[in-house]
């Protein structure tokens, strides 16, 4: 299993060179949160599987969207928001011990509705998306993008300390801000 989790993260990477190695550290930071909030170690494992794989669905995207040295234009953005659902559909039918398919579908939703693709708030979110949703910001955020140099992780942090409660869950935040501050956390 852990073999073919690879492979199929590793697809995307190909696909997509300049975030090559997002997922592993996303799932890294992913798997540190959880850890300092104390979640049982299946879930844990589960998160680790489902942060690994949460960009699969890029897969369908083009390219040339996905290495694009410019702003997205709205209807780009709109290829670029069926990921999650795609990933869904690539790993809904896998026998996995835990919702990795729900968490790699949730990843990009906020707690006041404002994510997608269905606009889930606060609760409907599982635990383990809403970290990954917070490692995946951090990570983008601090990682140079082809539209943009690497913004750093203060930055990041102050996204999300910012956004706490609203978009961010407050546990998750606080969490994370931990790692870096007081345990020298470094992606």
């Amino acid at each position: 299993m852990d073999a073919t989790v690879q492979a199929l993260a590793t697809t995307v990477e190909v696909r997509d060179p300049y975030t090559a190695g997002h997922q592993r550290r996303v799932a890294k930071l992913a798997v540190a949160i959880a850890t300092e909030m104390r979640l049982p170690p299946e879930r844990i494992e589960g998160l680790q599987l489902a942060a690994v794989l949460h960009d699969i669905g890029k897969i369908h995207v083009p390219a040339e969207i996905l290495a694009s040295p410019r702003k997205l234009t709205a209807a780009e953005f709109e290829i670029i928001k069926t990921h999650p659902t795609v990933g869904y559909d690539i790993l809904k039918d896998i026998d996995f011990t835990n919702p990795v398919a729900r968490i790699v579908l949730q990843h990009h939703e906020r707690l006041d509705g404002s994510g997608y693709p269905a606009g889930l708030k606060q609760e409907q979110i599982l635990l383990e998306a809403r970290i990954l949703c917070v490692a995946d910001v951090v990570e983008a955020m601090a990682s140079h993008r082809p539209y943009r140099p690497g913004l750093g992780v203060p930055t990041a942090l102050h996204e999300i300390s910012e956004h706490k409660g609203q978009m961010y869950d407050s546990d998750v935040v606080s969490a994370c801000v931990g790692l870096f501050q007081s345990k020298q956390f470094e992606l």
